[in-house]
């Protein structure tokens, strides 16, 4: 569908849902970004990456890419309490190991890969520049990222911390980076929210969701008017 078609298709579907949740939408997706995304890789603690979702969710983040090595990932009902039904979630899984390809379609797509981790070269959060897109990685809470995620990431940032306990866990790190880059950007003049089209098409994704019979409901609209 084009443009034209695809914003007459959702203006028919808002009309099988509440004013309230209508409102909801039209308020919130204008706070979505694509600016900055999320990518988990290998992560083994669904409860950790589901509580990840419900951060990216609270702070506007609307894709996460999970990448699947060894571990398969299962969105945790209880802990992301919804919030995945929001999310683009954009799966790597084709191969044994996927995280490069992974990392080559987001730079292809124009994000600098930033791994989440001390390293020598690693910046802190408030240092690390927001003019260009960016793909946060985390990795498992046992063993971190791979060496090859690590070899492969543009730049690393880390927390700054003051304590005997070596690292946050994921869940924690991840909501602390969102905060952080997140407030910084909508206080900036960088142009961080989706286009036109972008809003159109997760608008069409979450009317989805709250519709009953819905596949039905579009057929019957796209025969008649296209």
């Amino acid at each position: 569908m084009n443009l034209d078609q695809k914003k007459k298709l959702l203006a028919h579907l808002l009309e099988f849902i509440s004013e309230n949740k209508k409102s909801k939408f039209e308020e919130i997706i204008q706070s979505r970004t694509r600016h900055i995304t999320v990518v988990l890789e290998d992560i083994f603690q669904p409860h950790n990456a589901s509580a990840v979702l419900r951060s990216c969710d609270c702070f506007g983040i609307q894709d996460v890419h999970i990448i699947e090595n060894a571990n398969t990932y299962e969105v945790n009902k209880d802990v992301a309490l919804g919030s995945s039904k929001w999310l683009n979630l954009i799966k790597y899984n084709e191969t044994e190991y996927n995280t490069l390809n992974a990392f080559d379609k987001l730079k292809k797509d124009g994000y600098r890969i930033v791994a989440t981790m001390p390293h020598t070269n690693d910046q802190v959060l408030d240092e690390l520049p927001l003019d260009g897109k960016i793909a946060l990685v985390f990795g498992t809470e046992l063993n971190g990222l791979t060496p090859q995620a690590i070899e492969a990431a543009d730049e690393y940032v880390k927390i700054p911390m003051y304590g005997f306990t070596e690292s946050f866990n994921i869940s924690v790190c991840a909501a602390l980076c969102l905060f952080n880059l997140s407030e910084r950007l909508r206080k900036s003049e960088i142009d961080w929210q989706l286009r036109e089209e972008e809003k159109i098409d997760v608008m069409l994704n979450w009317v989805r969701q709250v519709i009953k019979k819905v596949d039905l409901i579009e057929q019957n609209f796209l025969k008649t008017n296209l």
